[in-house]
């Protein structure tokens, strides 16, 4: 199984933060692979230069070294943007389920949004 994460469950990694649920963290113990999405390090590295978020730099060094590898932003990522109608509009969480959703893999998130648009890929990951 591969999972990818959304950009704050990433964090609660990097963080080792106990927000990630019992479930979620069997899931993640036992996937094949775990993603991490260059638009995840875009909107974190993006969020830290607006003084929105504190993470050291070279932060994005840390991501394998938790086990993740890297998913790049490939044409048929982009080019499906929009094809899964979520409630909100945030560019970054439109680019990560569709990156789910095209790779056929779970998605992991805590985004209460993301969750109440009932995808079946799509994991709580406060559970």
């Amino acid at each position: 199984m591969t999972v990818l994460l959304d950009t704050h469950v990433i964090l609660w990694s990097l963080r080792g933060s106990p927000e990630l649920g019992g479930r979620a963290h069997t899931m993640l113990a036992g996937a094949d692979t775990r993603l991490c999405s260059v638009a995840s390090i875009w909107e974190i590295a993006l969020k830290r230069s607006l003084g929105k978020l504190r993470i050291a730099e070279g932060f994005e060094e840390q991501i394998p070294r938790l086990g993740m590898t890297m998913l790049a932003i490939d044409p048929a990522h982009a080019a499906a943007v929009g094809s899964i109608a979520l409630p909100h509009r945030d560019p970054f969480d439109q680019l990560l389920v569709t990156q789910a959703s095209v790779e056929r893999v779970r998605f992991l998130t805590a985004d209460r949004a993301i969750l109440a648009a009932g995808l079946p890929f799509v994991v709580d990951a406060r559970k």
